[in-house]
């Protein structure tokens, strides 16, 4: 099978390699997915500048690739709940990725079924973003009526986070470029500050929840306009000893983690706020309340540019300037 490799490390970015590779053997627990699409994300950019590797440290060479859409082929001994022909969507296990690929082997229990509405294209929209979003508003435990502020809302993850946010009842609150206000509205925000016109931070105020996508010197920001004892949740910021301890990481982790985000556990101690950190996992469970919100709402799936897998370095490349609107997608065979 052909997948995208990468070799190694490399802090200026790595060009990854288009190589044949052996499909993958499947456990007992296990299904092969030939994959039709897989989504494109700043975390593989991550990857490949080592930027995720005391989280994650990965072995080379790397089939790259975290989330995908595809048909199974082929189901273990012990697998149950899929059939052979179903079309499934997932974000791979931390530390077994390789969306990147003809054919993934993954636990059955990582998976879910794409809701029929669906192109194959828009499903690989969803599995990272969309948990991203599902585990970032289970970490603040919201209740309907309150209000979220999602910092830079018009990328590939407020396309989820937006939706998501809505179906709990949440007023939602997101910044961006002016050209995108229509179809970030469309997808259900209540008001959007044009970040070059309006300074969301002297119009917020006491907001319950701050969803960050920036990390930097935004966070601070974020913090002024979140209300006494809410909770901030950062894709982009430091891993925390919070973050941590709720992951199971080893003591000297612990130890490293409480020293790295002790900036932000200062900043939120000011007002009694609480700062996690999130860096999404495979959740099949989880998937599946995302297909069922989707299918109720008919949540529109973004979809920014379509690329074939031979022009991997191409979509990699665009996702790294910053400035798609929605996901960018490999294309990688016809379902």
């Amino acid at each position: 099978m052909r997948a995208a490799v990468l070799r190694g490390y490399n802090k200026n970015g790595r060009a990854l390699e288009l190589k044949e590779a052996s499909i993958p053997q499947i456990g007992s627990h296990d299904i092969l997915v030939k994959i039709c699409a897989a989504g494109v994300n700043p975390l593989d950019n991550m990857i490949v500048r080592g930027d995720v590797k005391a989280i994650v440290p990965y072995e080379f060479p790397l089939v790259m690739g975290n989330e995908f859409v595809g048909t199974v082929e082929r189901v273990g001994a012990a697998a149950k709940k899929f059939a052979v022909g179903e079309r499934v969507y997932g974000r791979m296990p931390l530390a077994r990725i390789g969306a990147f690929a003809e054919y993934t082997a993954i636990d059955e229990g990582a998976v879910a079924r794409v809701p029929d509405y669906l192109s194959d294209e828009e499903a690989a929209c969803v599995p990272l973003t969309a948990l991203t979003a599902l585990q970032a508003l289970e970490l603040m435990e919201p209740s309907s009526g309150e209000t979220v502020f999602i910092s830079g809302g018009t990328g590939s993850l407020g396309a989820m986070a937006i939706p998501l946010a809505k179906s709990y009842g949440l007023t939602v609150f997101t910044n961006g470029s002016a050209d995108n206000q229509e179809r970030v509205l469309a997808l259900g925000a209540d008001r959007f500050f044009d970040y070059k016109t309006e300074d969301y931070t002297q119009i917020l105020s006491r907001v319950d929840y701050v969803l960050d996508t920036l990390g930097g010197h935004e966070l601070e920001r974020e913090f002024s306009v979140l209300k006494e004892g809410g909770s901030l949740v950062s894709l982009r910021g430091m891993p925390n000893g919070e973050f941590a301890k709720r992951t199971g990481m080893s003591l000297a982790k612990k130890l490293m983690f409480k020293v790295a985000g002790l900036k932000y556990d200062r900043m939120a101690a000011k007002k009694r706020q609480k700062y996690f950190f999130v860096f999404v996992h495979e959740d099949g469970t989880g998937l599946e309340r995302i297909s069922k919100i989707f299918e109720d709402r008919h949540i529109a799936a973004s979809v920014d540019e379509v690329f074939p897998l031979n022009e991997v370095n191409t979509a990699l490349a665009k996702v790294a300037a910053g400035k798609s609107r929605g996901k960018t997608v490999l294309r990688i065979a016809e379902g």
